[in-house]
């Protein structure tokens, strides 16, 4: 997940950038107007976390000069102003969501997500090697024999499908397959994880422990 964040204020900016790499995200970071747009042109961006009070064009006019463009990239507007006014301005604009400064950081990875999600192509098919996924059906193949898999296996398998090669923590598959404000332990995720390895034994695939890192899904060898 690429997020361009937009903040004039360096520490704050500093804050948000180690909290949001610490969930798995790649995120570049701008402090005004013009290096926002620019930098629309030259990365693949999955979100913009933008604050409306930044020098130069401000964050209303970003969005309108985004949207002006036909661009569906999903914005999350950062503010300190409290008012219902500039709520429904930048909403009015084209910004798909709001969040008020001081704000806590799982809501922030919260609503990230949540307009990634909402903004992602219709799910596809992940395969590797004997393993497929279809996402859309929610059903799991193991040499094109469906296998059975609880709601969380599901979750845990699909993340770990769709970083396949990346060492990926305990800490990330929590913060990826559960919903803000629910939670489960490191624990549960090794017994997932050991489920999981169980039903796909045959597929040609390998969850690979990396001590002190955490999981890689990968090919077998």
């Amino acid at each position: 997940m690429h997020v361009l964040l937009v903040e004039d204020d360096t520490v704050i900016a500093d804050g948000i950038s180690k909290n949001l790499k610490a969930h798995g995200m790649v995120i570049d970071v701008v402090h005004n107007g013009h290096d926002a747009l620019a930098a629309l042109q030259r990365s693949e961006i999955s979100v913009m976390v933008l604050d409306i009070g930044i020098p130069g064009i401000d964050g209303f006019e970003v969005v309108r000069r985004l949207r002006s463009q036909n661009a569906n990239l999903p914005v999350l507007l950062l503010t300190a102003r409290d008012s219902i006014q500039d709520r429904v301005h930048g909403l009015e604009l084209g910004a798909d969501d709001y969040l008020v400064k001081p704000f806590a950081t799982p809501e922030l990875v919260a609503r990230i997500k949540a307009l990634v999600r909402r903004s992602a192509p219709e799910a596809t098919a992940l395969q590797l090697a004997g393993l497929t996924l279809d996402q859309t059906a929610k059903r799991a193949r193991v040499n094109g024999q469906t296998i059975e898999l609880s709601v969380r296996e599901w979750a845990v398998l699909e993340y770990l499908m769709q970083q396949v090669a990346r060492v990926v923590s305990k800490q990330q598959i929590i913060d990826a397959i559960l919903p803000w404000g629910e939670d489960i332990t490191l624990n549960a995720v090794e017994v997932y994880v050991s489920r999981i390895r169980s039903k796909i034994l045959d597929a040609g695939v390998t969850i690979r422990t990396i001590r002190g890192f955490g999981y890689m899904l990968e090919k077998a060898s």
